[in-house]
């Protein structure tokens, strides 16, 4: 990996002398041609059908439909069924599996340290890079966004707003976001400031390529939009959740024509690879029972987030390049995915891929451009393991053509039963043993360091101190902030590597440090427990002391060793009961 290692070092170097991009330009670095600009959308929990054109006659995304009307769509393309699974395989073009972020908890959320993301690659390719939204990647160094190869940060922290690393008391309305690793406090709704944020990176790198990953955290829950988008749902009979997800799409739309109109505004349309995606199948937008009047659309697929059936993981996505010959509203109908991405940006955009990295996915340049009207007979695969426990290997879709192959037994024909309601593994036991070969050996290939943690940086210059959060615990986790006001009784450890030798203060809470509350005191609509020592083992080091009423951290000072490490923390009650960890441990190399 000493190439790969290379890569990430000299972050910042340029691009090949020359790379010939899919609708056939060479960009050279003597002709002063540049390179396009890339904006690459994506939302959380919105699926297939939650968009009014493909066929939902009730939501109302205008904007939307209309970058459809002029962009290439590829009308077979998947995810993967969650969260974190996809933005791995995103921002790597690799199995989630294979790069150790298949799950959205548990450490599993943290792809490996030595992959090579999608902003180290452009941002080596001399392209400004900006994050806005949500990034589930990873909220300590070296797993940050920032740590990555984003230049410009604007995030929440975990999976969602509210959720454990995110600021105390976000809720999507005038909220407290991270700008570079800072906090900053912000008026507006949460989507809005994600388009506003990215608008001001574009404005201010107009003059050179940029890439900008706008990742909104809606129309993930909790369900908070203003009413002026949701009650016009209710009153045509949506059920009131799918009018308030519904409510927070439009919200979305709104703002996508606003990114639009400031694309022509700055006459950057033209240049500017526009994409348009989603995180998964659609999490509020199916079937609904309780309706009389609306009962949801699915596009007729089975599932939805989480299924490993197409519902679960066929989404939009969207390509529009106007200078380079992508767009005019047509249809490419092979199979795609989101390991796809990468290598074909790479290819777009003249970018130098990575040297010893083995893309699971391919460029789909040929493709987009017209020169090729396949993809061969290639095989994707979309997995969901909601667990830090084996086994693994069959939680998941093999796709090839029209074959699904769905959890290693049922068989179905996507194109006469895009359902999924017809199982024909008995009538075609040679396809499904093919597919079970294929899945055999992908296993086998993508799971060799599928017990290997990622580890948490301790003690690094690029983060100290650090503040680790229960939603990164590799087992039972507080993963929002109402596990924390419930005080839920879990104690669970990190995995963690000490980067120096030093002494270390170790400082664990119950409540993080802007809540400003003792470890036995209660937040407004908290539950208090009883705390009276604090237990702290890693490594040889097993430490107990006392901690009085007022005490808003048990504070430990210890000297380590570089090296790997597991980190336990435990709350004692007064008769001696260690139910609860330290939902929050701040770690300062002093």
């Amino acid at each position: 990996m000493a190439l790969r290692r290379d890569f990430l070092k000299v972050m910042g170097v340029g691009a090949a002398a020359l790379v010939v991009g899919s609708a056939g330009r060479a960009w050279a670095k003597a002709d002063g041609a540049r390179r396009p600009n890339v904006i690459l959308v994506m939302t959380d929990d919105q699926g297939y059908g939650d968009l009014g054109c493909h066929g939902n006659t009730m939501i109302r995304t205008p904007s939307l439909d209309k970058l459809h009307a002029e962009s290439l769509r590829l009308t077979d393309f998947h995810v993967s069924p969650v969260c974190t699974p996809t933005r791995a395989s995103l921002m790597t073009g690799r199995d989630s599996v294979r790069v150790g972020a298949w799950a959205t908890t548990w450490g599993r959320s943290l792809p490996y340290a030595d992959e090579v993301m999608m902003p180290a690659v452009f941002k080596s390719g001399g392209y400004r890079t900006g994050m806005f939204g949500k990034w589930h990647l990873g909220d300590n160094y070296p797993f940050r966004p920032q740590d990555r190869g984003f230049e410009h940060v604007v995030y929440h922290g975990g999976g969602g707003v509210g959720q454990t690393p995110d600021y105390w008391g976000n809720d999507y309305f005038d909220d407290t976001y991270f700008h570079n690793g800072k906090p900053k406090k912000h008026s507006g709704y949460c989507t809005d400031i994600w388009f506003d944020e990215a608008a001001k990176f574009i404005t201010a790198n107009k003059d050179r390529p940029f890439f900008a990953y706008i990742s909104t955290n809606a129309p993930h829950g909790p369900l908070n939009v203003a009413a002026k988008y949701s009650q016009p749902y209710v009153k045509k009979g949506v059920p009131g959740n799918m009018a308030k997800f519904y409510g927070m799409i439009e919200n979305i739309d709104e703002n996508m024509g606003k990114l639009i109109a400031r694309l022509d505004e700055l006459g950057l349309a033209k240049n500017t690879i526009l994409i348009f995606m989603t995180d998964n199948g659609t999490a509020n937008g199916g079937r609904a029972s309780n309706s009389k009047k609306w009962t949801g659309f699915n596009a007729g697929m089975r599932g939805k987030k989480g299924s490993i059936y197409d519902g679960g993981h066929r989404v939009p996505c969207f390509w529009r390049w106007p200078g380079g010959g992508l767009g005019g509203g047509r249809d490419l109908a092979p199979l795609t995915a989101h390991i796809d991405m990468l290598p074909t940006l790479i290819d777009l955009c003249g970018l130098k891929a990575p040297g010893e990295v083995k893309f699971d996915g391919v460029s789909l340049a040929p493709l987009l451009s017209g020169r090729a009207k396949t993809l061969g007979g290639r095989t994707v695969t979309a997995q969901n393991r909601q667990s830090n426990s084996p086994p693994a290997k069959w939680s998941c879709t093999i796709m090839s053509g029209k074959w699904r192959l769905v959890g290693g037994k049922q068989l179905f024909d996507i194109k006469t039963d895009s359902g999924q309601r017809k199982d024909i593994a008995a009538q075609h036991p040679e396809i499904v043993k093919k597919l079970r070969a294929t899945g055999d050996r992908r296993w086998t290939e993508v799971s060799k360091r599928f017990d290997e943690p990622s580890r948490i940086v301790l003690g690094s210059d690029a983060e100290n101190p650090s503040c680790l959060t229960g939603f990164d615990w590799c087992a039972g986790t507080p993963w929002n902030q109402g596990h924390v006001r419930g005080g839920s009784a879990i104690a669970s450890y990190w995995m963690v590597q000490v980067a120096r030798s030093g002494t270390y203060e170790i400082a664990l809470a119950r409540w993080p440090e802007e809540a400003d509350t003792p470890i036995n005191g209660a937040v407004k609509g908290g539950r208090a427990i009883k705390v009276s020592k604090a237990r702290l083992k890693i490594g040889q080091i097993d430490q107990t002391i006392d901690v009085a009423k007022s005490d808003k951290t048990a504070t430990f000072r210890v000297k380590l060793k570089p090296g790997p490490a597991k980190l336990q923390t435990w709350f004692i009650n007064p008769n001696g009961a260690a139910k609860h960890g330290a939902y929050y441990a701040y770690v300062k190399r002093l």
